[in-house]
């Protein structure tokens, strides 16, 4: 039986701004130490980070700047949900350090 292959690193930034955008686009992707990069600086700035494997590699497929096509509208609300989930919530202890 042959060996699978380590799978490697990829990541996605999403952009979505209502203001700005009608869809969200594909701000950044990479693989590897690309990869590596885009997942450190969104955790320095405090963006939620996700693991989705098939969306990473489906999202490899779109350049940069392209708008995320209909058939992912599902799974990347999700993400924007849970993303707006977690801003919300670190707003939140922000507000109950303040009061300390």
């Amino acid at each position: 039986m042959p060996e699978e292959k380590p799978k490697k690193l990829q990541a996605a930034a999403l952009r979505y701004d209502p203001e700005q955008d009608d869809i969200p686009v594909l701000a950044a992707f990479g693989e590897g130490l690309v990869a590596q990069r885009i997942i450190d600086t969104a955790e320095e700035h405090g963006v939620p980070v996700t693991v989705d494997t098939q969306l990473a590699s489906v999202l490899a497929k779109l350049s940069v700047g392209d708008q995320i096509p209909p058939q992912l509208y599902a799974v990347v609300a999700k993400l924007l949900v849970f993303v707006g989930e977690m801003d919300r919530g670190y707003g939140n202890k922000l507000n109950e350090a303040g009061k300390k």
